[in-house]
């Protein structure tokens, strides 16, 4: 293992130790050596660790031989006296004994002094090779050297993903260094499972069910998901919140309209106590989800908890294509006209196509002379967070759209100058229930507090984390919390969710087939005065 490159000013350094000549500290946070090997450069000496070679003595060819011996012992003297070396060990004795025999090489060449006129050179020469290397080379070896393997390197891969990316840089309380350092010395990666095994409980350690370790199939299927296709039930899954955390079991966010559980009448708010005779008490949303999809035509049970009723049931997976947008014209008696238009805007999934379909809606609408917009977030669970903040951009012609918060506090502000904007100036409703999270709750409270919108409903979920994708090298991923967000009024929805303006009567329609009945027709047991629909 060489030294990358060493000057006076910096340390650059993979597997090394250099003394610089102003006194610094080394911070050494790699795996023991066995041995330490000296070499002297001119203006500044390095101790390179190899894990292969024994230390035999000094090398002196590139001393000049008419250099006085002595005076090179001092110069070394010197350095080891008054420079701090830190290697990091267990016990800390290797910085003891250094110190140690500073104080002996002192004495040494006081010693050599007096007696360099009754031996010979050589001999000189050579036993103090032999003290100096014994004084290094016996503490470090010691300890067994310990060699990186792939299964290892895929570790420290996962491991430096969460160093660089993790929302908290407390890591829940612990020393994320000494974390790896002890995995690596004492965790079994001998095959790949493993090495999986190993970043579970590594990221166990953090105590957020939100960053989870995906395998290679995991990893394709979330991809595949937020591309606009999945083979399932239609479900979208997360754990019980704010008031509902005593709840055993998932909860259903939304059911994707049409779909296997929506035929099935579950809704948001229903809980799921198992899967194929499998208790969801202590599963997490992922295994979950794991389970819940599968071949086209397969079969799920179900145990299903709706209110104080508990049902069986058993669905039958499909292969869910999701259209992110539906959208519709309704009319109706107000508005200060005898007739008037809405356009109606159905917003399901936050997946890549998600934006430029808002676009078309919008456009679509406009073109049927529509004078406001109703934008439906109902059971909406969210989805790729660039969409969210997308699709506020059309909406906002400026302003502040989130703040992006880690444990210090905000790092960062993602705003809108209008340069994106298509629909800045027609009245605004957004529809909103606690099936609306995660993106959908960014869009939400981004139209609130800039003015934009009016929001009607219930509260929100309350899911006020982000998350992040990243592939490691074999084709797995990780999911990540990289960051906690708060709305453009600094509130932090997290467990509490997005409180509306106004609710929606209690007998108004989740589907959006039957939403133009309730703002056009006055008789209708769930109607709505297009009026309010837009006031404050």
């Amino acid at each position: 293992m060489e030294v990358i490159g060493c000057s006076s000013s910096s340390l650059f350094i993979r597997n090394n130790l250099c003394l610089s000549p102003s006194p610094k500290v080394v911070r050494w946070n790699s795996v023991l050596v066995s041995s330490v090997k000296p070499r002297m450069n001119i203006g500044l000496t390095c101790v390179s660790i190899s894990a292969g070679d024994r230390l035999a003595g000094f090398n002196l060819k590139k001393v000049d031989e008419d250099r006085n011996f002595f005076w090179l012992v001092k110069r070394l003297n010197k350095r080891f006296a008054f420079h701090h070396v830190v290697l990091f060990r267990r016990n800390g004795q290797l910085l003891t004994k250094l110190r140690k025999h500073t104080v002996s090489f002192r004495k040494l060449v006081k010693s050599s002094e007096k007696f360099k006129d009754l031996f010979p050179d050589f001999f000189v020469r050579v036993a103090l090779g032999m003290m100096l290397c014994m004084a290094i080379a016996v503490p470090v070896s010691k300890s067994p050297s310990l060699a990186l393997t792939q299964e290892n390197l895929l570790f420290l891969e996962a491991w430096r993903t969460i160093d660089r990316a993790y929302v908290d840089k407390n890591f829940n309380g612990q020393s994320w260094f000494r974390y790896r350092e002890n995995a690596l010395r004492n965790e079994p990666m001998n095959n790949r499972e493993q090495t999986y095994a190993a970043i579970k409980k590594m990221l166990a350690t953090l105590d957020d069910p939100f960053t989870r370790f995906l395998e290679p199939d995991k990893f394709k299927s979330l991809r595949s998901g937020t591309q606009g296709a999945l083979t399932g039930v239609g479900l979208s899954i997360g754990y019980p919140t704010g008031n509902d955390e005593a709840l055993s079991g998932l909860m259903i966010i939304s059911a994707s309209p049409g779909g296997p559980a929506s035929r099935a009448a579950i809704s948001p708010g229903d809980l799921i106590l198992a899967i194929d005779d499998t208790s969801t008490e202590t599963m997490d949303i992922y295994d979950a989800a794991e389970r819940l999809q599968g071949p086209e035509g397969s079969e799920v049970q179900l145990k299903i908890r709706s209110g104080t009723d508990i049902k069986q049931l058993s669905l039958t997976r499909e292969n869910i294509l999701i259209n992110p947008v539906k959208s519709r014209v309704c009319e109706t008696p107000g508005m200060g006209k005898a007739a008037s238009k809405i356009g109606y805007i159905k917003l399901t999934s936050f997946n890549q196509n998600a934006s430029a379909a808002v676009k078309e809606a919008i456009e679509t609408l406009r073109r049927e002379n529509v004078e406001g917009f109703v934008l439906d977030l109902r059971n909406n669970s969210g989805g790729l967070f660039p969409e969210g903040i997308e699709i506020a951009r059309i909406w906002l012609d400026k302003g502040v759209i989130v703040y992006i918060c880690d444990s210090r506090g905000v790092r960062d502000i993602i705003d809108t100058d209008g340069t994106n904007a298509v629909a800045t100036s027609e009245p605004l409703a957004v529809l909103v229930n606690k099936g609306t999270a995660s993106a959908s709750e960014i869009l939400a409270g981004a139209l609130k507090d800039n003015k934009r919108a009016v929001l009607l409903g219930e509260p929100t979920f309350g899911k006020g984390k982000i998350q992040s994708v990243f592939e490691l090298s074999d084709g797995s991923g990780l999911a990540v919390t990289v960051a906690r967000y708060e709305t453009p009024d600094h509130v932090d929805i997290n467990k509490v969710g997005i409180i509306p303006d106004h609710p929606l009567p209690a007998s108004f329609p989740k589907d959006d087939d039957s939403f133009c009945g309730c703002i056009g027709d006055p008789a209708s047991g769930c109607f709505l005065n297009p009026v309010g629909l837009f006031s404050k």
